[in-house]
């Protein structure tokens, strides 16, 4: 149903982390960034999440101020709470993980699906009528913005988390995945990690003006 293609581009940056990164910088003008700072979407070069410091990310806070080729990260995290995937869609996704995200790409008109590995991130492309029932679950994901926004799943070791997220966010977990992940199972750091993750993601929603 869906042809896989190893190490997603879009995967191959990790978002901001918490801690400040000394020397981390804009990518546009090199101007020093803190640790929270925006990302910038370089649909131009597969996908890259480029940091931004507050000028430029004030500059390209229009749809249309980056053209085709910068787009800027939202700032919406949303738990999708009485959302509810069933295991006989979630296995009519081809997915081997009880991990993933999925993007509706506005240059192919397409909905991939993407899963952290230890490799980096596994892509996918969703069947249409797949994609249309799966959306369908939740009125907020008629709004999820095309390229930047995504619909993160979590659904390993009991969990049932559904989520928007900006992009960056998944770039991020894919991080944690491929740096921590061991052996077959990946082992308890990794998911002692992921449970954070998500812990840290649920705070952040309930903060009110949070970024």
């Amino acid at each position: 149903m869906m042809a896989t293609s190893r190490l997603w581009e879009l995967a191959r940056r990790p978002a901001a982390q918490p801690a400040a990164v000394v020397g981390e910088r804009c990518d546009l003008c090199a101007e020093p960034v803190p640790a929270e700072h925006r990302h910038l979407l370089d649909t131009a070069s597969g996908g890259a999440a480029l940091c931004a410091c507050r000028a430029c990310a004030l500059l390209f806070d229009r749809q249309e101020a980056g053209g085709r080729h910068y787009r800027l990260l939202p700032r919406r995290r949303l738990r999708l709470d009485g959302f509810a995937v069933d295991d006989l869609l979630w296995a009519s996704l081809g997915v081997p993980v009880g991990l993933a995200y999925f993007v509706r790409e506005s240059a192919t008109g397409q909905t991939a699906v993407g899963y952290p590995s230890p490799l980096g991130s596994t892509r996918s492309t969703v069947e249409p009528s797949v994609w249309q029932e799966l959306s369908g679950g939740h009125p907020a994901l008629k709004d999820l913005a095309d390229d930047v926004e995504a619909l993160l799943v979590h659904r390993a070791k009991g969990a049932r988390e559904h989520w928007i997220v900006p992009l960056d966010d998944c770039y991020r977990l894919v991080a944690v995945v491929r740096t921590h992940w061991k052996g077959l199972a990946g082992g308890p750091e990794v998911w002692d990690r992921i449970e954070r993750f998500f812990t840290e993601l649920a705070h952040s929603a309930q903060v009110p003006g949070y970024p």
